[in-house]
């Protein structure tokens, strides 16, 4: 395939700029997708500045794609030209590992492939979706119903997944009582999603700016951190309560809004170490756990459910040129909630 326009980080720290990447090409059981839009995710600054580790560069990144399949190939079964599709943050795994042959390639032992700076089986280098294009082989496509929008239907194949995958983990439902850590891109569809499963939903957040939204979007409650007293009127008040946060968080304090048996699950993930005194779990017999998106069948199991319950992410569409702009409001949380870039402008 020629060279497909995108916009990358020509090295560690600098800012993104256009360039072009080189694409595979298509073999029969691969799809060729139409980037249509894709979303901004907190990973993609981590990743490109390096704060998870060094990286290949130039890299493009980008997780959260939603386009039209433009190509198929000779074995692709699933999907035809013009079908509305997504890619999330899988791209290929082992498939013969225990994690993959149960549906859950984000766990592959033997190394789940990104879409973006991972390392694919052929050994070349992945490249994300803030690009024109990408082929994607079909088992690792989605399918987005018609009645989610595009453009907001892409940060739903990150933070619409990475949410979800532990309400269902954790089997949310009515008479749950959960709490939400956070309403920035990650805690915007946690809420919509906790409360179209019947759970009693309550944010906890810095401070009770996005109090309005937060209720719109299905919250029973909303708590201010700030506020000593959210912690010591709250204690023992939750089942499960799900962090959303990529900065670090006093664990110790969190665990002890849990009741018995409850469960703190981290799905933001900080790039600095959180202390915690285990007599914060021993006392309630609370547990701390961590959760990765979900595997591809449970992705496509979220598109429908949101698609059933009217939910999306709700956006700021901007163009390429606004991205490095668009970082700098996502580490000020000075979004909402989710930017999604319109791969056209690229």
């Amino acid at each position: 395939m020629p060279a497909v326009a995108a916009y990358a980080a020509p090295s560690e720290g600098a800012p993104l700029a256009p360039t072009t990447i080189e694409r595979r090409e298509p073999g029969p059981l691969d799809v060729v997708i139409d980037i249509a839009y894709a979303g901004i995710c907190h990973s993609d600054i981590h990743t490109v500045r390096g704060e998870w580790g060094r990286q290949h560069y130039p890299l493009a990144p980008g997780h959260e794609i939603a386009g039209t399949v433009a190509a198929v190939g000779s074995e692709v079964t699933r999907f035809a030209i013009g079908d509305r599709v997504g890619v999330g943050c899988l791209v290929n795994s082992c498939g013969v590992c225990a994690a993959c042959v149960r549906g859950e390639e984000q766990y592959c032992a033997g190394g789940a492939v990104g879409t973006y700076g991972a390392t694919d089986r052929d050994g070349t280098i992945t490249q994300g979706g803030y690009s024109r294009q990408v082929v994607v082989t079909e088992a690792f496509v989605l399918r987005i119903p018609d009645a989610i929008p595009l453009d907001r239907a892409a940060p739903l194949l990150c933070a619409g997944i990475t949410t979800y995958s532990p309400l269902r983990h954790w089997k949310v439902g009515p008479g749950t009582r959960v709490a939400i850590v956070g309403l920035g891109g990650l805690g915007h569809m946690a809420v919509q999603l906790a409360h179209a499963l019947g759970a009693e939903v309550t944010v906890l957040s810095q401070s009770l700016r996005k109090k309005d939204e937060g209720l719109r979007l299905g919250a029973d409650r909303y708590l201010a951190t700030a506020d000593p007293e959210t912690f010591s009127a709250n204690r023992g008040g939750f089942d499960m309560i799900l962090n959303t946060v990529s900065a670090p968080i006093p664990l110790d304090g969190y665990l002890g809004l849990l009741d018995t048996n409850g469960t703190l699950v981290c799905v933001g993930a900080p790039p600095e170490p959180m202390p915690l005194r285990t007599g914060a779990l021993i006392g309630g017999r609370r547990s701390i756990a961590g959760s990765a998106i979900g595997g591809i069948a449970e992705t496509q199991e979220m598109l429908d459910f949101c698609a059933e319950h009217g939910i999306a992410a709700e956006i700021e569409l901007i163009d390429a040129s606004a991205i490095n702009d668009a970082y700098e409001r996502v580490l000020a949380s000075d979004v909402r909630f989710r930017f999604v870039i319109d791969v056209a402008t690229i």
